[in-house]
Order: C-alpha cells, then structure tokens, then sequence
C-alpha cells in the first residue's frame, strides 16, 4: 500500500475549527466536566506508558525507544520481526513502513530491498533479505527519518484504530490498551484470531459501556478472548502479558492505567512510578 499525503485546504480547515468550535458545549455544563476528565490512552503521558508495557512483552525491556534498531527472526512463521512494534517482513507492515520511508528518504539503505519485501511477503522467507538485511534495518535505524516513519505507521496501523475503537465503546484507558496489546500482536484482519475477531467474541459474551454494559465484566470478557486467540498459535501461548499484566492491573480496578503500576510478563518484574 502506497502512502499519500492528504492536504485539506485552509478554507475547509477554517471551517472544521468553526464547527468544532460551535459544538463544544458551555464549560459549566456537566457533559463538558466529564469530557475534560476523560483523559483517554492519546494523552502523552498514558501513551508513554502503553509504549513500555508493549515493550515489556515483545522486548523485556521499558526502553521501547531503544528497539527501532531491533531485527531477528523469532521463529513464528512471520518472517523477520523488527523495531518499534513488531513489523513483519511476513505480514505486510513491513513493506508498508518501508515503502513510506522510502517515499519520505529516496535512496535509503532500505530501499534496494523493496522488491525482495514484496515477494517474501505472506512467508516466512528471507529470500532476497539475507544476509545484509539486518545489518542495513540497523543503519537506518539511525536515522531520524527512519524513527519518524515507525512512529507514524505504528500510529496509523494499530495505535489510533485501537484507541478509536476504545473509545467508541466507551472504554477507559485500560481497555483502550487492551484493544492496542491485541491489535499489535493479532493485527485488524478477518481470521479468527484477530482483533475484530476477538471484539466479536467479547461482544457476544458482555456488552462495553456505550451499549449499557459494565466495563470490567465487558473488559474481563475481552481478556478472555484474547487469551483464547493466544492459544491458537504456538508462538503465542504464553498468556502472561494477559495474565500478569492486563487482568493485574484489572482486578486493581485501576482502569485508567494511573501509575505506579507493577506487572510481570513472561516471569520478568516491571515497574513505572
């Protein structure tokens, strides 16, 4: 998939902040107090945190920052997994993030690899990639472009859609994340296993709170589902980033991730005051 910029113009621009603007409701109002203490999992500071606790379970470390430069082959039919968020040469999201840095830095060490990432993709194969592949997603990791373009396809891929979709099922920011841990490692495709999948099983157990439901038992239903969709891959049955980190944090009742928080994922301990 290519990326194109969109541009809207100033005019329409104007007119969207005039619209915004008339349909914010009086400051007094008590619909306008619970919109300002909403803080959703797109607040700085609680995306901060979702960004080390996804670390915590795809690198064992809170330093995600340190993995835009991270490259290996796990094993899990994927084909190389790399930086921020897990691209996959195997999965399609790979080629996207490559193809926009190249769009973004013509002739970037990354580049030449583009026709070799187009036909590996949907396997696990290498072909084309070794043996400098790695070496090469390390040089452009230095890059400042490079990290701009991890950044902005991690958002666009799986960051907004997931705290989109938390939102509009009235979800706080623990839900929010659990939509955005299952979406990075099962992706928003139609398989059984993937995040739509696991919202649909949930739906059919619980109701989320803009349909009247309560949260946690709504919440408690997804996990469950998403510990079912776990299951089904080898690769993926160690359940601990449910079971030691998502549903601790749950039966705490803390559900808008407010720190210090304490979790364990795959028998390592994490902090964050």
């Amino acid at each position: 998939m290519k990326h194109h910029s969109t541009h809207t113009s100033r005019r329409t621009l104007l007119a969207l902040i005039g619209a915004s603007v008339a349909s914010v409701p009086l400051l007094n109002s008590p619909h306008a107090a619970a919109q300002h203490a909403a803080v959703g999992l797109d607040d700085p500071a609680k995306k901060e945190i979702a960004m080390k606790l996804v670390s915590s379970a795809e690198n064992s470390s809170l330093d995600w920052k340190a993995q835009y430069k991270y490259i290996e082959d796990i094993g899990d039919g994927r084909g190389y997994t790399a930086g921020i968020i897990g691209f996959c040469s195997g999965t399609g999201d790979m080629l996207d993030l490559v193809e926009l840095y190249a769009d973004r830095r013509p002739g970037n060490v990354l580049a030449p690899y583009l026709p070799a990432l187009r036909r590996v993709d949907g396997t696990d194969s290498h072909d084309g990639l070794d043996p400098n592949y790695p070496r090469d997603w390390g040089r452009a990791a230095q890059d400042q472009a490079f990290k701009q373009a991890q950044n902005d396809e991690r958002d666009r891929v799986y960051f907004n859609p997931a705290v989109q979709q938390g939102k509009a099922d009235g979800l706080r920011v623990l839900g929010q994340f659990a939509y955005y841990d299952a979406i990075v490692m099962h992706g928003d495709g139609t398989d059984p296993t993937s995040f739509r999948s696991i919202r649909g099983r949930a739906l059919d157990k619980a109701r989320p709170p803009a349909q009247g439901g309560d949260e946690v038992t709504y919440l408690n239903a997804f996990l469950d589902a998403r510990v079912w969709a776990m299951k089904q891959e080898e690769a993926h049955s160690d359940t601990s980033r449910v079971d030691t980190a998502q549903r601790v944090f749950l039966r705490n009742g803390n559900l808008d991730l407010n720190t210090p928080l304490d979790w364990k994922v795959y028998g390592d301990s994490f902090h964050i005051d």
